[in-house]
């Protein structure tokens, strides 16, 4: 059954890096909750109490709108194989942008992607298992290359574009700060 604990067990983080996929949920004191499906290999764990992740360009740009208005950030890993678990990281996060000194030292610690927005390190306060018994069985078949394939055919020029024209507001209108 479910536990609460302060920091990221060894099992846990086992158990993050088997996953393929996880959520991040956010919010800003008013407007829509966001949660967001994430993918690839953007997931990363300095320590017991901070994580990464790595935001790819995508049509919207909630969570780093969310942060600039409340820092409250939830990430969530479910399992969908033999051994059932839903793991859910509370705490506050820091968004990076290429600009920031700590993205350059924080993208050190993932593949080379085009079209990387920014890098959100969540400093955990809460760790909280559940069982994941409800959660259907489901088989990875293996990552999609569509996302990958668009940002390289953009190019750099192409995709700070695409986030002069969909990435600067929330869908509540708040500024994302993507270009502060």
């Amino acid at each position: 059954m479910g536990k609460q604990l302060p920091q990221l067990t060894d099992n846990l983080k086992e158990f993050i890096s088997n996953q393929k996929i996880f959520f991040v949920g956010t919010a800003a004191e008013t407007g829509r909750v966001n949660v967001s499906p994430k993918g690839m290999a953007t997931f990363y764990i300095l320590n017991k109490q901070e994580v990464l992740w790595l935001n790819m360009t995508g049509s919207g740009n909630e969570t780093a709108a969310h942060m600039l208005k409340d820092p409250r950030m939830t990430i969530m890993f479910c399992s969908f194989d033999k051994n059932p678990l839903i793991l859910r990281l509370y705490g506050k996060a820091e968004v990076f942008h290429e600009r920031d000194e700590a993205f350059g030292e924080y993208i050190t610690h993932f593949e080379e992607t085009a079209g990387a927005r920014q890098i959100f390190k969540l400093n955990i306060d809460l760790v909280q298992t559940s069982c994941g018994f409800g959660v259907p069985f489901m088989e990875y078949i293996g990552e999609r290359e569509t996302l990958k394939v668009w940002s390289e055919q953009k190019g750099e020029r192409g995709i700070k574009e695409y986030w002069t024209e969909k990435n600067q507001t929330s869908l509540d209108g708040l500024e994302t700060g993507i270009f502060k």
